[in-house]
């Protein structure tokens, strides 16, 4: 009997190893099926639900795919105020003192309620993985374009202000150079929810070269905040596999939709630094 149950573990080691080997072609897959989905398009906006830990490791997949002479900006939903921290560390050898100073600052470090989902072990993990392909030679930048976190100048003013920002980004790469966004599903949206009694940012990059994204998956959990202090884990609904999804409706709120196998909540920070 105890020779079966050794045979029976060592079995489902085995094929709990595959199963976890297996799981980084999820993330090639996918991001190569954006690629070829966006294809000449050089400003590449991914509408996400925070807080989860597959989307970092597919935005890293997408970043280690592009051709190795194009260069990245990476623009996450990040206070523009953390861009002269982000550039540091972009710079450093990614040691440990480089990442202390990255997480040296208050909006790294917070707790409880005030965790909405993109402060985690795992957001930190995908500029870790920009660094190193900057460390191999790679074009490629992380910046913040949050510029108006507190949203001052009333409902809509901050989803202006990070197209403007957006923007601005956008026309001081090169020629050659592509921008990937990362941001909330709402603030990806082109266009205007009826939920919504404002334009979202993507909606307002009109004129440039855009294709956008929304990253869901077939089941799972993630972290997000619903109303004020009403954060935590929030379950999503069931679904079946499903190829990506291709929109060319005029009134479209995303070009391609996405579903990865499942979500797991991100690794949230503590505030200890």
């Amino acid at each position: 009997m105890n020779y079966r149950r050794w045979i029976a573990a060592l079995l489902f080691a085995v094929a709990s190893s595959l199963a976890h080997a297996a799981t980084p072609d999820v993330y090639q897959d996918t991001a190569a099926q954006i690629r070829a989905h966006a294809g000449d398009h050089r400003l590449l906006v991914l509408g996400e639900l925070h807080g989860t830990r597959e989307t970092p490791l597919l935005v890293q997949a997408l970043l280690q795919g592009y051709d190795e002479k194009t260069p990245l900006q990476l623009a996450l939903e990040l206070p523009t105020a953390e861009n002269t921290a982000l550039a540091a560390y972009m710079a450093s050898s990614g040691d440990a003192a480089a990442k202390h100073a990255l997480r040296n600052s208050p909006y790294w470090n917070v707790r409880d309620h005030l965790h909405d989902g993109r402060r985690s072990q795992d957001m930190l993990d995908l500029i870790e993985a920009a660094r190193a392909l900057r460390a191999q030679g790679r074009d490629v930048a992380v910046v913040g374009f949050d510029e108006n976190t507190a949203g001052e100048g009333g409902p809509g003013a901050r989803d202006a202000d990070m197209a403007k920002t957006l923007r601005a980004e956008f026309h001081a790469l090169p020629a050659t150079g592509r921008m990937i966004v990362l941001t909330g599903n709402v603030h990806g949206s082109r266009g205007q929810p009826t939920y919504l009694p404002y334009p979202p940012a993507t909606s307002l990059l009109e004129g440039l070269p855009l294709y956008n994204v929304r990253i869901e998956a077939r089941g799972g959990e993630f972290w997000a905040c619903m109303g004020y202090r009403k954060c935590g884990t929030r379950a999503l609904i069931q679904r079946d596999a499903a190829p990506p999804k291709v929109d060319t409706r005029a009134d479209r709120s995303y070009d391609l939709w996405v579903f990865l196998p499942r979500f797991t909540v991100a690794r949230l920070l503590d505030g200890n630094i």
